[in-house]
């Protein structure tokens, strides 16, 4: 194939359908469209035509050159209106099979409306937009917004916390990024849209420039401002996938046409899988012809690229080899979802117009991005096919910035048209799965040191661990953290195999990407955007007030077993009648050998209770709200380790001593504990590293001297900060995927961590092979 399909591939399969079609005979003419695999699928589709076509115009064949009859025009209308008939006749009574789109219909569904997320059903509202400088408008756009619950309590000087926009891509959907936006609403107001024809908003106009590139561009700014608290100057943070990141540069950029729109009140922009430069002036051409093909015909094509259902190749292309199930699944609902006449309006508004001899309108190239000043995280997937990770590269050089290039993503060329649910075939192949470093050049240990930030820096959102060497102290309702420069600064991300275009909607990658984003917008765009420190600003009870103490009480005091070693518990209360140290160890002085108190404050009850009961107490403090770190972890997993290794309680007691020494002087700063990394997790093992540490069976002893008993972890539920802690310990010593432990952890106490920035903390730092370059 030449470099024009081979780059372009999403539109190989009806550029070669039509041309074959046309010139059955003579394919020799089409060198570039004779792929061996693609010749193979569309054989049976030319046979049969072709013979249909023979015996329809049969009685015309010794006259070839004669002008169609009336009787073979009507043979023509009704053989072309046959075929969509044939078609949609076949799809409605064939009987389910394995891997078919009929017996995943139900869990996949291809009705917009119905298949929504609830969170999505509950904040949304079907909105009229006009747009005055178009004078277009849209009359039901699918609007979502959630304010911050709890936004008119947070600081409102110099302004308000920034306004999240989320924008999907090509043929994509508000859906696509529910994932985030279950992480994302406890952080910040979150504004939406279903681009007009997108997910449930409705068709209309059907006008083709109502969907051009410049179109898009001037409804979302509308939408925006429709939003955006305007009196308090608040800020904005657009958050792009795909061709939504070309949108969102086309707002934030100060060298781009729409700069006088909301590009001055653009506070940070984060591009998933973007798209650096807009199709070549021939490659433009190409594709408005390949564009004009029917609807009818572009639908079968795209039923034909659905065979075989999650199975697919239109799937696979998007989900990448070896995706889970979950993801599949999303992806066909999305392809099913995206509608062939908007996607077909929206590819050809993304389009350059060449006709003065240089680019103007449809996708950003290098003017607009190196427009760009403001914080700016790019992220990308190794096993993108649609958007590769060498995009990154291309837009961190328009923007001046060097990102070293160990090795370019094998999928070096990318789609002309940036896709979230391609409607039809590529011709491209998958990478093979690399271990080598990505566009960023660097791994988690070469990211930055921020001990001379802001005790906030390190604890955003969802705290990645790589910056834990910062200790961290208890914010007070004074400390409000000062606003950060408006500057461009850069943060690129390459999410490792499998990671694909996918990565926005994929359950595993979509926890990474959260967590990197979160981490990136407290630490770059607002110290404010960080959940632990909002959750400690608006704490302004006590821990035993009434109303706490009434939750304390409706919890569970002590969890089953978590994997053969631990059991989680709330804290104990010295004047419960229930859950106090003297009948907890009546009831479980034989099923629990040590309790591991992990709150930060002394403890509300008597540890020497314990003590004299048998069960040992050791206390190991961390602060409530904030993601544990690296540190913190490695220093519990070294005391757990020395509590079920050593064979007496001396041992045990000595190594505590430690570890509370180490913890006391500084909560949230473990690294004077010997051998450890303070930059990195400690290596995950396959297997125990010995037998005394090792999941035990029922009935066999945790600790190595043959004590019986597991061990108690709490915080004051039991559920966060102990969950963390335990699914740490169950990953790096038990051999446990992380997965598997958050199901162990969930499973034993439900409902397990509650804490979304929690769990998207864990999957970043046990996200194998993670490539972030530093700050530029």
């Amino acid at each position: 194939m030449d470099d024009y399909s081979h780059g372009h591939a999403l539109l190989t399969l009806p550029h070669a359908l039509l041309l074959l079609l046309l010139a059955p005979g003579r394919a020799e003419a089409f060198p570039s469209l004779t792929d061996p695999a693609l010749a193979t699928c569309l054989a049976p589709i030319r046979s049969s035509i072709s013979s249909a076509l023979r015996s329809i115009f049969s009685s015309n064949s010794a006259h070839s050159l004669r002008p169609v009859t009336l009787v073979g025009m009507v043979k023509v209308a009704a053989f072309c209106g046959f075929l969509p008939a044939l078609w949609l006749w076949h799809r409605q009574k064939r009987p389910a099979s394995s891997g078919s789109l009929s017996d995943v219909s139900d869990s996949i569904g291809a009705d917009a409306a119905s298949t929504d997320p609830g969170l999505l059903k509950k904040h949304s509202t079907i909105r009229s937009y006009t747009v005055p400088t178009t004078n277009f408008t849209y009359p039901a756009i699918r609007t979502f917004y959630r304010p911050h619950s709890q936004g008119d309590k947070l600081p409102q000087t110099p302004r308000p916390v920034p306004l999240l926009v989320f924008i999907h891509g090509l043929g994509g959907s508000v859906a696509q990024f529910h994932p985030l936006l279950v992480s994302f609403i406890n952080l910040a107001p979150c504004l939406s849209i279903d681009l007009p024809g997108c997910g449930v908003s409705q068709f209309t106009p059907a006008t083709w420039e109502a969907y051009t590139t410049d179109a898009l561009v001037r409804l979302l700014a509308v939408v925006i401002e429709s939003y955006r608290d305007k009196g308090h100057d608040q800020g904005v943070v657009l958050i792009g996938h795909s061709m939504g990141c070309s949108l969102a540069a086309l707002l934030a950029s100060s060298s781009s046409p729409y700069a006088d729109a909301i590009s001055r009140h653009v506070v940070g922009l984060v591009a998933v899988c973007p798209k650096a430069t807009p199709p070549t002036q021939d490659q433009a051409k190409r594709l408005k012809l390949l564009l004009a093909i029917p609807n009818p015909i572009f639908d079968a094509m795209r039923w034909w690229d659905r065979r075989g259902g999650t199975e697919s190749k239109s799937v696979a292309r998007f989900v990448g080899p070896g995706a889970e199930e979950e993801a599949k699944k999303l992806q066909l609902r999305f392809n099913m979802q995206s509608k062939t006449p908007v996607w077909r309006r929206m590819a050809r508004g993304m389009l350059p117009d060449y006709s003065s001899g240089a680019a103007q309108g449809g996708l950003p190239g290098k003017e607009t991005w190196s427009g760009l000043q403001i914080p700016v995280f790019l992220a990308a997937g190794e096993a993108d096919l649609v958007t590769p990770a060498s995009e990154l590269k291309d837009i961190a050089s328009f923007l001046g910035k060097d990102v070293s290039d160990s090795g370019r993503s094998p999928a070096s060329k990318a789609q002309v048209v940036p896709d979230s649910a391609a409607p039809i075939d590529s011709a491209a192949k998958p990478p093979p799965r690399r271990e080598t470093k990505q566009d960023s050049g660097v791994d988690s240990s070469d990211l930055p040191d921020l001990t001379t930030s802001s005790t906030l820096s390190s604890t955003g959102e969802c705290d990645t661990g790589f910056d834990s060497s910062s200790t961290i102290s208890p914010i007070s309702r004074t400390h409000i953290p000062e606003p950060l420069p408006r500057k461009l600064v850069l943060k690129t991300t390459v999410l490792p195999h499998p990671a694909s275009h996918a990565l926005l909607y994929a359950p595993t990658t979509s926890r990474t990407l959260a967590g990197l984003i979160g981490t990136f917008l407290s630490t770059h765009v607002d110290a404010r955007l960080s959940l632990g420190w909002q959750l400690q600003y608006l704490t302004t009870e006590g821990k035993w007030d009434v109303k706490n103490l009434a939750k304390w009480q409706a919890v569970k005091p002590v969890s089953e077993p978590i994997g053969g070693v631990f059991r989680a518990m709330k804290t104990l209360r010295e004047v419960d009648e229930q859950h106090c140290p003297k009948v907890f160890v009546d009831e479980w002085k034989t099923k629990i050998a040590v309790v591991v108190d992990i709150s930060h404050e002394s403890p509300v009850y008597d540890p020497a209770g314990l003590e004299a009961g048998g069960i040992m107490y050791r206390k190991f403090p961390t602060v409530s709200k904030l993601p544990p770190t690296v540190d913190e972890v490695n220093a519990f997993i070294a005391l757990i380790d020395q509590l079920r290794s050593e064979p007496g309680a001396a041992g045990a007691e000595s190594a505590a001593a430690d570890a509370q020494a180490t913890s006391s002087s500084a909560p949230l700063s473990t690294a004077a504990v010997s051998g450890t990394s303070q930059a990195t997790p400690t290596t995950l093992p396959t297997e125990a590293k010995a037998i005394s540490l090792s999941a035990s069976p029922p009935g066999d002893s945790v600790f190595a001297s043959g004590k019986q008993g597991l061990i108690g972890v709490h915080c004051h539920y039991g559920f966060n900060r102990t969950g963390f802690f335990l699914v740490c310990y169950l990953v790096e010593r038990l051999g446990y995927s992380l997965p598997a432990a958050l199901r162990e952890f969930e499973t034993a106490r439900p409902p397990g961590i509650r804490h979304e920035h929690f769990k998207d903390a864990l999957y970043v730092r046990y996200c194998m092979g993670l490539k972030r370059a530093p700050t530029l």
